[in-house]
């Protein structure tokens, strides 16, 4: 692996989430600007699993596709001159499910960016568990100041 590995202690000091929303553990490959790659433990004390299904626990899909958006905005929010702005989830292409995620997985967060212009940028994002694709697609962004949001 290149670039940079980020702990959750680096990790708080870009992102804005926090508990129960913040869904990277690890940043295990980090190019500012071009990619990420993250992990995130999948276990039962999740809150979304009392819901999501009770004796049959699924992560939800929206939140395996938060999750790489969230791993996507470790990259934006790294490139320098963008400290301190917020990456927002303008919205998703082209995105399958393919497998189940359960509690005891691993999920593996790959986004990479292939288009940034002013603002505004689209990455290919794909998570894995055990090697295997379990959702992929296209992710849309844009970066804020914290300002601009104030109003």
């Amino acid at each position: 692996m290149t670039g940079e590995h980020l702990d959750i202690k680096k990790i708080l000091s870009v992102l804005p989430h926090r508990y129960p929303f913040l869904l990277v553990d690890r940043i295990t490959e980090l190019v500012p600007g071009e990619k990420a790659t993250g992990l995130k433990n999948v276990t039962i004390n999740e809150p979304y699993f009392q819901g999501h299904f009770p004796g049959e626990p699924i992560m939800p899909g929206v939140l395996i596709v938060e999750a790489l958006a969230q791993v996507g905005g470790v990259a934006v929010l790294s490139l320098a001159g963008n400290e301190n702005k917020l990456a927002l989830f303008m919205g998703i292409d082209k995105f399958r499910f393919r497998k189940i995620v359960r509690p005891g997985d691993q999920l593996e967060l790959k986004v990479s960016i292939k288009a940034m212009r002013s603002n505004m940028g689209k990455g290919d994002a794909e998570a894995r568990v055990n090697g295997k694709l379990v959702a992929s697609g296209e992710l849309l962004f844009a970066i804020a100041s914290r300002d601009e949001l104030k109003n």
